[in-house]
């Protein structure tokens, strides 16, 4: 926190690497490439470095192609954030600790996955009861198709028997299922499974590119929206030829977007963007905050979620309605937390919001209390998480001597948090910051360290005006600087960044402006619709075209 408080604010996303065209010193918007340096009629291609399979990938396809719901890749190390999502290819490198823990993941799998007869006939039915003399004619079964499946493309010429060969060393001196559970390590270990490897086929039209094959760009859809391997219609039309064109991608990508496992990925995509993954250990002092608890965080991150796929799905759908709703969820024990009469019971519902407290996603009591990282409200952590996450503006750490003069304020050096940040933040250096931060922050002083509203901090009436870098004018409160937001391009060309750094599973670079530009271009054609956004994700260039030139 002591970061957090001072010169130049670490907030947020700083190790990701944004733009180089931005400006982290002056808070400006980034300078844009020229749009006709985009339109030249040229195809505009993507990075594609190699992918390796997050845990949260991993868990999804262990669970499809074995049905094993234990989340094992859980017990791995946390992927670093890189674009904020932990699936940048670029810092999804694999250590000696990693190697070694995915093989005691993929033997947990395996040993799950041959446990009992029932199991394995989930493998192939011959192989519930299967006698010596079928043993290997089964086996060939169970690898013929379980390995395509996790390679995710059609086995190579001789490596189906490369595999029973794994199945006969794990079948000398032991039992059969010891011998299927053998193949099943290896295919979790091997690279063909871990990364998504894309070597792409000539296009007869751009000689210089590559496109992605069939499976390879069954395998990107399936990742992008369901974060797991594809399912048996994407196979099919892959095979048919059907994702040759961007048409035939839509297809598909809109019958995968209207499916349940959608919602399970934009889940997870918010749980990154937001600050309400770790609601649920929040701790807050009891006495200070006595209808606060660990329940209540819980029950506060699946509001959010809940108020997010509502809005998506059933609600108008756009990022502003989405930062500017006049309701929320709520269930009965979250309602007597918010001191909202007339909810009751476990189920959650939707709620009419006071719109004079409280307006659209960012004043949800989750939302305040996750940017809250103590039992004082801190108006840097809060403006920089809108500057950096939903603006896309790089707020640097603080590093050599300004280091060294990073101080929080004395918790009782002022009244309120204006006194108090005010008051720290004169140093001249810390202004070059503090002026974009701040002024953000202090908007949302109507809300304390749990998100509860309120007009008064220490009896002294909060003063929470402000106003947003690169927009005219001052704001009164938190309900106009939503507003505000709502209505700022910028805003909006962030967020479609972060669907595309996440989908894309990288970050964007200088080389990458013209996916950019098209991606920010549709948003705003579609009326900032979400669902639209991930729909043109499929259809940029950077998705349906591979340099030759790869890192």
């Amino acid at each position: 926190m002591i970061l957090a408080s001072g010169c130049t604010g670490s907030l947020g996303d700083t190790t990701r690497s944004n733009d180089s065209t931005d400006d982290p010193t002056t808070g400006t918007p980034p300078t844009t490439v020229d749009p006709r340096a985009c339109e030249d009629g040229a195809v505009h291609p993507g990075r594609a470095p190699l992918r390796r399979l997050t845990r949260f990938e991993y868990n999804n396809t262990v669970r499809d192609l074995f049905g094993d719901t234990t989340d094992p890749a859980f017990s791995l190390p946390s992927e670093d954030v890189g674009n904020g999502f932990g699936n940048d290819a670029d810092t999804l490198s694999v250590s000696s600790l990693l190697a070694e823990q995915l093989s005691t993941v993929a033997e947990g799998v395996a040993r799950r996955a041959t446990a009992t007869p029932d199991a394995l006939a989930k493998l192939a039915p011959c192989a519930s009861n299967v006698r010596p003399e079928g043993e290997e004619a089964c086996a060939r079964t169970i690898v013929e198709r379980l390995a395509p499946l996790a390679y995710r493309r059609p086995l190579a010429a001789g490596e189906a028997d490369e595999l029973l060969a794994l199945y006969s060393v794990g079948r000398t001196d032991a039992t059969f299922d010891v011998g299927v559970a053998t193949v099943i390590e290896a295919l979790l270990q091997s690279p063909d499974f871990l990364y998504r490897i894309e070597w792409g086929a000539s296009d007869p039209e751009h000689p210089e590119l590559r496109r992605p094959t069939g499976d390879e760009m069954a395998t990107r859809l399936s990742y992008l929206f369901w974060g797991t391997t594809p399912d048996e219609e994407l196979r099919i039309a892959a095979q048919a030829g059907e994702l040759s064109t961007k048409e035939g991608v839509r297809a598909q990508a809109e019958r995968m977007l209207e499916h349940p496992r959608a919602r399970t990925t934009i889940r997870f995509f918010f749980d990154n963007l937001l600050p309400i993954s770790n609601l649920a250990d929040l701790e807050r002092n009891a006495e200070a905050f006595p209808t606060f608890s660990r329940q209540i965080g819980a029950l506060m991150r699946e509001e959010t979620q809940r108020f997010l796929e509502h809005e998506i799905f059933e609600g108008p759908g756009t990022w502003a309605s989405i930062l500017t709703a006049p309701y929320t969820f709520m269930n009965g024990p979250l309602a007597a937390f918010y001191g909202v009469s007339g909810v009751t019971g476990d189920e959650f519902q939707q709620v009419q919001l006071d719109t004079t407290q409280r307006l659209g996603l960012l004043t949800q009591a989750g939302m305040m209390a996750g940017t809250t990282h103590s039992n004082t409200t801190n108006p840097v952590v809060r403006g920089s998480f809108v500057l950096q996450k939903l603006m896309c503006q790089k707020i640097p750490l603080p590093t050599g001597d300004i280091l060294e003069r990073v101080k929080p304020p004395d918790p009782y050096s002022g009244a309120t948090a204006r006194d108090r940040f005010s008051q720290h933040s004169q140093d001249e250096v810390c202004r070059s910051c503090h002026q974009y931060m701040d002024p953000v922050g202090f908007t949302f002083e109507n809300y304390d360290a749990v998100g509860l509203f309120r007009t008064t901090e220490n009896d002294v009436t909060i003063d929470a005006s402000g106003s947003l870098p690169g927009t005219p004018g001052t704001v009164s409160g938190p309900t106009e600087l939503v507003q505000k937001l709502a209505e700022a391009e910028e805003v909006h060309s962030c967020f479609a960044t972060r669907w595309a750094e996440y989908g894309y599973g990288l970050t964007l670079r200088a080389e990458d402006a013209c996916t950019k530009q098209a991606i920010t271009t549709a948003f705003k054609a579609s009326g900032y619709n979400v669902k639209q956004l991930l729909i043109e994700l499929t259809q940029t260039d950077a998705f349906h075209y591979i340099s030759d030139a790869q890192e």
